[in-house]
C-alpha cells in the first residue's frame, strides 16, 4: 500500500473530462472544510499577540550543531516575552519548540497533513492540525511578529519566498526576517544580488529585505527591536 492522499493532493487532482457531477459533489464542500481549518485556526490562536516564527529543516538532528542554536534563538525569544510558532515536527522545528519550552513560553506546533505521517514533537504545548498548506501558511503570517529561518530544504524556502514576496508587494510591512546561518545561505543571497537583481528581475532594495547572521543573541535583537519600533508607532496612532 503506497501513502495516502493527502487533503491538498485531492483538491488538485484534475478531474475527468466532462465529469461535471465530481465538481458538484465534492469541491463546494470542501470549500466549507477549508473555512472550517481556517475558522478553527483563527480561535485557537487569538489570544497569540507577540510571536515569531521559526523555520528550518526537519531533517537535522539533535547533535547537530544547527539544533542546539535553534533551541538558544528559541529560549532567548521566550525570555523576551514572545511565543514560538514552528511546524510542530522534528529537526529544527523540535529545537524551536525546546527552547521555548526551556523558557516557559507558549510553543506552538502549526501540523501539517503528509503522505507520511508526521507527528508532532514533544516540546509543542498548543497544537493545531491542517490539511492544507495555504491555510496553515497563512497562521504562520498572521500571528508571527517576523521569521527565522535556519537552514533548510524546500519547505523553508517555500516559507521564505512566501514571506519576501508578501513584503515586496506591501501586503505586509515592518516584517522582519532573518536568515541564520552565513555559509548556508552565502550561495541565494549572492545569486539574488548577483543575477536576479543585476538582471532588474526584483530592484537592488529588494535583495536587502532580510539579516543575515550566525549569531542568536543578534537574531532576536534584530526582531525585538523591529516589534519595538511597531509598537512605538502603533500607540502614537492612537
Amino acid at each position: 500500500m503506497g501513502p495516502r492522499r493527502t487533503a491538498d493532493e485531492v483538491l488538485f487532482a484534475p478531474r475527468p473530462a466532462g465529469e461535471r457531477q465530481a465538481f458538484t459533489r465534492t469541491d463546494p464542500w470542501r470549500a466549507l472544510r477549508i473555512l472550517g481549518e481556517f475558522v478553527e485556526g483563527f480561535d485557537s490562536l487569538s489570544d497569540v499577540d507577540t510571536a515569531v516564527a521559526i523555520f528550518g529543516s526537519a531533517r537535522m538532528t539533535p547533535d547537530h550543531p544547527w539544533y542546539a542554536k535553534a533551541v538558544e534563538t528559541a529560549r532567548r525569544f521566550g525570555e523576551a516575552n514572545f511565543a514560538v510558532i514552528t511546524g510542530g515536527g522534528p529537526g529544527i522545528m523540535e529545537a524551536a519548540n525546546r527552547g521555548a519550552t526551556e523558557a516557559s513560553t507558549l510553543s506552538i506546533g502549526l501540523n501539517i497533513e503528509l503522505p507520511h505521517e508526521q507527528h508532532s514533537n514533544p516540546y509543542v504545548t498548543r497544537e493545531i492540525d491542517f490539511r492544507y498548506f495555504f491555510v496553515r501558511k497563512t497562521m504562520f503570517i498572521k500571528y508571527s511578529r517576523g521569521f527565522l529561518f535556519f537552514p533548510g530544504g524546500y519547505g523553508t524556502l517555500d516559507e521564505l519566498f512566501e514571506a519576501l514576496t508578501l513584503i515586496q508587494t506591501d501586503r505586509i510591512k515592518d516584517f522582519p526576517v532573518v536568515l541564520m546561518g552565513r555559509e548556508y545561505w552565502r550561495g541565494l543571497v549572492q545569486w539574488l544580488t548577483n543575477t536576479v537583481a543585476a538582471e532588474r528581475m526584483i530592484s537592488p532594495d529588494d535583495a536587502r529585505l532580510f539579516h543575515v547572521t550566525d549569531d542568536p543573541e543578534q537574531a532576536v535583537r534584530v526582531v525585538v527591536e523591529s516589534v519595538g519600533r511597531q509598537m512605538r508607532e502603533e500607540r502614537g496612532k492612537k
